[in-house]
């Protein structure tokens, strides 16, 4: 099958780095070099070719170069859905970011128009165990690599929730006011909730087509029915106003996770067990993409390999490679890759006098 790709990426000012460009040919791709050299910050700069603001969630003053500060720019050449793309993401000193595909001003949504994108990180280790906000989060990058739009429904969400917000805090008691904004709260509520719906659908269901080496995780997600989300606001005006905020809708759903093999939640799973579910769940994102885009996702996966025994290496490689997936992949020594053999090419990154440099290593 094959899978969507990155075919060149550059960087300029990004983090360690002060330029750089690199040319992968479609399959995974393994960087290796010691903590701190600058691998992660690799990952990163392809993260923004997503909507959102990359597995680190940085704004874009925290990502230039310093000491310098003068911006900074990703550029790519992508394999998209339908054909290639020219994209470029940046931002100049105290500016906001900017998106260009193939030479024309473009949105952070249209992005996720024309690739796919799917991440795990060592922040996300923390996700069962952590408060529901980074399980939301986690949900709603699901949720959006199915169906882009996503992005537009939250973010409408919750502007309108803010405005809502304001008026409560302020003490502002104009019922009209409160309607509009509670009506468009509703609107995008129902889209919210459907494609949350839709993520965890497709989860379980590749998750259970799998087997394998990672377990299965049957999910749920505690969320109010959209239908009665209206009524709720309006009921709960006096409520929400004491405590100056919105109390009630999808910005207070939790997802819950069981290890569906013992019967026990994740959050009181052994450490190993928790990663183990996550990487069930990434995999089982990037296999249910594939068979409804005809294309797998590229993947994101930051100090994965050190976290898992040979056995699960070995699985977890042979699954990329099955998906013919693009996987771009961290790791401090060359000998956690070595079950790729000659499936992926191998890049050495290095720290020399505070910048970052990358070199590709032979077969």
């Amino acid at each position: 099958m094959r899978g969507l790709a990155v075919a060149s990426l550059g960087v300029s000012h990004f983090r360690s780095y002060r330029g750089v460009r690199m040319v992968f040919d479609g399959r995974p791709v393994a960087f290796v070099g010691p903590n701190g050299a600058g691998k992660t910050n690799i990952l990163e700069a392809v993260s923004l070719l997503s909507p959102g603001r990359g597995l680190r969630r940085a704004g874009a003053d925290e990502i230039a170069r310093r000491p310098e500060v003068l911006g900074w720019k990703v550029s790519a050449a992508v394999r998209g859905l339908h054909s290639d793309h020219e994209v470029e993401t940046w931002a100049e000193c105290g500016g906001a970011r900017q998106v260009r595909i193939d030479g024309k001003a473009a949105t952070q949504v249209m992005l996720g128009r024309i690739l796919r994108i799917v991440w795990l990180v060592p922040a996300m280790d923390r996700l069962w165990t952590e408060a529901a906000e980074g399980r939301r989060r986690f949900l709603d990058r699901v949720a959006m690599s199915f169906a882009p739009d996503h992005a537009e429904a939250v973010l409408d969400y919750e502007k309108a929730m803010r405005e809502r917000n304001r008026l409560l805090k302020e003490g502002v008691g104009d019922a009209h006011w409160y309607a509009a904004l509670e009506g468009r709260m509703a609107e995008a509520a129902a889209l919210i909730v459907a494609h949350r719906a839709v993520a965890v659908s497709r989860l379980m269901r590749a998750q259970a087509d799998a087997g394998g080496a990672f377990p299965r995780a049957e999910l749920d997600v505690a969320s109010d029915d959209p239908e009665d989300l209206r009524a709720a606001w309006a009921e709960g005006r006096r409520r929400d106003m004491a405590a100056g905020r919105t109390l009630v809708g999808p910005h207070r759903a939790d997802l819950a996770a069981v290890y569906a093999g013992k019967g026990v939640p994740a959050g009181l799973c052994s450490t190993g067990e928790q990663k183990a579910l996550l990487i069930s769940m990434i995999l089982a994102n990037a296999r249910a993409l594939a068979e409804d885009l005809g294309a797998a996702p590229v993947l994101l996966l930051d100090e994965v390999a050190a976290h898992l025994d040979e056995g699960r290496r070995e699985a977890l490689y042979d699954e990329i490679c099955t998906l013919g997936a693009q996987a771009l992949m961290t790791g401090t020594g060359p000998e956690l890759f070595s079950a790729l053999g000659s499936r992926a090419q191998r890049f050495e990154v290095t720290e020399v006098g505070g910048l970052s440099q990358v070199c590709e290593m032979g077969p």
